[in-house]
């Protein structure tokens, strides 16, 4: 099991580092290691510990 660093990034936001390996297996990185395009990510607290990340498609602008 691979563990990440939780982070500070401001005063107001924390953040993960996801792996390149992982990103490029979901299409999201080039084969240049570059990421392709914008992406935004749902993320959802499920319970004490636990979250879930959902790659949205279509986002409502």
């Amino acid at each position: 099991m691979a563990l990440n660093k939780i982070r500070e990034l401001d005063s107001d936001s924390v953040g993960i580092t996801l792996p390149k390996d992982d990103m490029r297996v979901e299409g999201l990185i080039d084969e240049n290691g570059e990421l392709k395009g914008d992406h935004h990510v749902h993320i959802r607290h499920v319970d004490d510990g636990e979250w879930t990340l959902e790659l949205m498609d279509d986002i409502m602008r």
